[in-house]
């Protein structure tokens, strides 16, 4: 779980800090001469001039955000102390152990959240901090997302969708559902997407609001069934008696993953080499394949025990003569 919120945040490269930063200082430098150390003064005069005769007075572009050693401290501290405030609030996610299924979706609904929350007031801060007017900016921002979000509907129908699934409890993290065909059990509700692992270990992630026709076959006990077949030359009555004592037997044997006692739920059909019985229990649905695999080793042995044959195909040569 901690690694997953961790991930949740983008990874940078320092090296693409660093490119950013080494434009931005170009920028600075080249729209303000003034602050090349090595340039004598006249150079920095005639630089100054040049630039103003092309495009006016750009050394006021620098004046935009201060730039200090005490600015530089103060950006640190914020992000010093946004990241402690991260990985305090992880932390306390971590050790929320909710009890219901809901609890748990809430709570992955908050975890992905946050990652989004705390960077932009970390990055809000800083440019408080840079001398940024962050109040128009806010409202800039505002105006653009207004502008762009007509042709970001997928973006806002993902995050509203995040948000009802949890409330109108269709499903949640831990349960088994099928989308498209995909089989597996949630992982995690976020803001936009849905984590969904499944039996083989692959995660596929969904956007929420692609998540339609969705079977959650966790909201009901499950069936597991297992045919077997006997020989014809058998005794029905006998078969039938040693599945009747076997039953509670595997129960008592497997109570994590039978609910009740399975049952022998008759003769299915008459088989080309033997009787078939079928067979089937109540179970939990991540049992559900591990559940027909025990009935028939259990089955087996008792049949062993028991001298019920199992046929097998097996081909008869005539010699024509």
């Amino acid at each position: 779980m901690k690694e997953r919120f961790r991930s949740s945040f983008r990874e940078v490269k320092p090296a693409t800090i660093i490119k950013w930063a080494v434009i931005l200082v170009l920028f600075l430098v080249i729209t303000n001469p003034a602050l090349i150390p090595f340039l004598p003064n006249d150079a920095k005069v005639a630089i100054r001039n040049t630039w103003g005769s092309l495009f006016g007075d750009v050394s006021q572009v620098s004046k935009a955000i201060t730039i200090s050693w005490v600015t530089l401290f103060r950006v640190i501290a914020i992000i010093l102390l946004m990241i402690v405030i991260t990985t305090l609030a992880a932390f306390i996610l971590e050790h929320i152990k909710p009890k219901t299924g809901k609890g748990a979706s809430a709570l992955s609904l908050v975890r992905s959240a946050l990652s989004y929350i705390t960077t932009f007031i970390t990055i809000l801060w800083c440019l408080h901090a840079i001398g940024v007017n962050v109040s128009t900016l806010a409202a800039g921002v505002g105006i653009i997302a207004l502008g762009i979000s007509f042709g970001a509907q997928s973006l806002v129908e993902d995050v509203v969708t995040g948000i009802f699934l949890v409330f109108e409890d269709e499903f949640n993290v831990g349960d088994i559902i099928e989308v498209d065909g995909f089989r597996g059990t949630v992982e995690s509700i976020g803001i936009r997407v849905t984590s969904i692992k499944g039996v083989g270990g692959n995660v596929r992630i969904i956007n929420n609001s692609d998540l339609r026709n969705v079977l959650n076959r966790s909201a009901a006990t499950s069936f597991a069934v297992t045919e077997v077949s006997v020989a014809y030359g058998e005794d029905v009555e006998k078969v039938e008696k040693v599945l009747a004592d076997l039953m509670p037997k595997i129960r008592a044997k497997y109570p994590e993953v039978f609910l009740e006692d399975p049952q022998n739920l008759g003769v299915s059909s008459l088989g080309d080499s033997g009787v078939v019985f079928k067979i089937g229990g109540s179970v939990h649905e991540k049992d559900i394949f591990s559940a027909p695999r025990l009935l028939n080793r259990e089955i087996k042995i008792a049949f062993d025990e028991a001298g019920v044959e199992i046929p097998f195909p097996q081909i008869v040569v005539h010699n024509a003569k």
